[in-house]
């Protein structure tokens, strides 16, 4: 369940707006398969309810291209340009980043009424299964990133950086390799509050979920995906901006330590997300005001 409220919310902002999917047309066309599947790690649904999601994820996804992916190409806009003109500075990035909050938000807030609608049609069966399955999410987020030692840790968020720094930007420098070393210790133990935070979150959950017959419950849920971080424990807030602030600091470090090469290659990534937004059928669609329906 978790899983697929985080899909409509954040893999369609966050994994198609913020560069984290190769393909875009491929990865956008099959989320009616994608999403269901992921379901089912948290949740058995019966036919009805299968069905009813089917439905609703043609018409969410069916908004989500008309009203959202043209912002997402205006984001890629500026980022482009940033590259371009060497103004990859922390104020920037803070810029790009409050849009994608914002981007997020408003999906969250789209799906939140669907989300409702389907948990307050669970059985207490299905409810003790969304809560066995976040036992055992927290059991396997427990087993990879925190039962290693922290230098452990550290080495393995390393090369987690450095696998996806490669795709992005080609093979570090030096002085770029260093930097992410760097960034990786400034981190710390960042792995705990951040599954702390999650199991918090997930208790808040399930705990909104056991009374989904009360009358506060849309309410309850519409915190929860769209402020949620109202929610977060105060150690993971102090440690969630320690690492957004890193973050940003580590993207400025590596831009101004780039080779032409490396711009290059970044600029030639976001040219082809473009592309792969503006070959989407939906989104042709969405920029003709007098097509007809199915077009």
């Amino acid at each position: 369940m978790l899983r697929w409220l985080k899909h409509l919310a954040l893999l369609l902002t966050l994994c198609l707006a913020l560069l984290a999917c190769n393909r875009v047309s491929l990865a956008y066309r099959n989320l009616d398969i994608i999403i269901p599947w992921t379901l089912n790690d948290y949740l058995g649904m019966n036919s009805e309810q299968k069905g009813w999601l089917s439905e609703r994820l043609k018409e969410h996804l069916s908004w989500h291209c008309s009203t959202q992916l043209p912002g997402y190409v205006d984001w890629l806009d500026r980022l482009q340009q940033m590259v371009e003109t060497n103004q990859v500075t922390d104020a920037a990035l803070q810029a790009r980043i409050l849009e994608a909050k914002q981007a997020i938000a408003q999906t969250a807030r789209e799906i939140t009424p669907s989300a409702v609608e389907l948990l307050q049609g669970l059985n207490d069966q299905q409810v003790n299964e969304m809560k066995q399955a976040f036992a055992k999410d927290q059991r396997v987020h427990q087993e990879k990133y925190l039962n290693a030692p922290l230098a452990l840790q550290i080495k393995h968020r390393i090369e987690r950086m450095d696998k996806r720094l490669d795709d992005w930007l080609g093979p570090l420098n030096t002085a770029q390799a260093q930097r992410v070393v760097a960034w990786a210790n400034a981190l710390g133990e960042q792995n705990q509050q951040w599954i702390a935070n999650r199991a918090h979150w997930q208790a808040q959950f399930s705990a909104a979920v056991e009374q989904r017959h009360n009358s506060d419950f849309a309410q309850r849920i519409e915190t929860l995906l769209v402020d949620r971080e109202t929610l977060w424990t105060p150690a993971y807030r102090q440690a969630y901006t320690n690492t957004e602030a890193q973050a940003r600091s580590l993207i400025v470090d590596l831009m101004a330590d780039s080779t032409a090469d490396q711009r290059q290659h970044l600029l030639k990534k976001i040219d082809k997300m473009r592309g792969d937004f503006s070959a989407l059928k939906c989104l042709k669609v969405a920029a003709q005001p007098n097509a007809p329906p199915g077009a």
